[in-house]
């Protein structure tokens, strides 16, 4: 090897280090940040008052964050449970049982559904979910019913294809093994292929619910942006995504920190779902 090669490969591998660098540069300055900003509210107000308080008034400097919180879990939980078992059934169907090139297909379909901006998925829910809700279950039409059926709609790509890799990377010795001891095809997916993939559509089902939680502009269009604990699954409600997109261009002191203070809750629930999903592939790596 010259001496040129071997300047050149000294360049090539420094430029991927310094790229590599760089993404944890800025996760670490997104972290430090949010931190810094988010917990400055928390000499002002009580991080108990915040985190369990009941009203979400800013004009009246009462910064209770429950409503919203709330808000995102029930409505990230009702897209989830709508969303995933289809993801998985669809994500079976392209691993087992669809021709190769009706697979293809079905992938591309996913893919751009995955490529639809959400600003397109809150427009079709304004004009198309809305007035359906309305008419079956009452009410305005806006609220969790809408917002779960509009986000389902969104992560499902997401859950998808990783089920679909997960499902992939189940050997072929164990389905062939199934079959040759007189397991009939859907045995063989339900008694081993699902539950040899069972972590990677656990983790791919954890980070559809991170895809979701952080969902701003669709839920923002749909959700009703009432910050009210709800009573009832056609009421609408309020998430920390949507209370900060309406707020933060004319937010100011306190009611400034609150928003970062919610960002700052968002990237706690974001972490640990990061952080469940490796402890699930770290379990699964040790089986091994």
């Amino acid at each position: 090897m010259t001496k040129g090669n071997k300047s050149f490969e000294k360049a090539i591998k420094l430029f991927f280090s310094l790229a590599a660098s760089a993404t944890i540069v800025g996760l670490l300055l997104i972290i430090v940040y949010i931190t810094k900003e988010g917990t400055l509210l928390f000499g002002k107000v009580n991080v108990f008052d915040f985190l369990f308080g009941k009203e979400w008034k800013p004009s009246s400097a009462r910064f209770g964050a429950l409503p919203l919180i709330v808000g995102s879990l029930v409505v990230t939980a009702g897209a989830v449970i709508l969303s995933a078992p289809l993801s998985i059934f669809v994500a079976i169907f392209l691993t087992e049982i669809a021709p190769k090139k009706v697979a293809n297909y079905i992938k591309t379909a996913i893919e751009l559904l995955a490529g639809i901006p959400s600003v397109i998925y809150g427009f079709m829910g304004i004009m198309v979910l809305v007035p359906m809700v309305r008419q079956v279950f009452g009410g305005s039409g806006l609220g969790i019913i809408t917002a779960s059926l509009v986000l389902s709609i969104m992560i499902l790509p997401t859950i998808t294809s990783l089920a679909e890799g997960a499902l992939s990377s189940v050997p072929d010795r164990y389905r062939y093994g199934a079959l040759a001891l007189g397991s009939t095809k859907w045995e063989m997916i339900y008694h081993v292929v699902l539950p040899a993939a069972k972590r990677g559509i656990i983790s791919a089902i954890i980070l559809g619910v991170g895809r979701a939680i952080g969902e701003t502009m669709a839920v923002l269009m749909v959700v009703g942006n009432v910050a009210k604990i709800p009573e009832s699954l056609n009421q609408p409600v309020a998430t920390m995504t949507s209370i900060i997109a309406l707020d933060i261009s004319y937010a100011s002191g306190l009611h400034k920190y609150a928003l970062f203070s919610l960002g700052f809750v968002l990237l706690l629930l974001s972490m640990c779902f990061i952080a469940i999903v490796r402890g699930v592939y770290k379990g699964s790596y040790e089986r091994v």
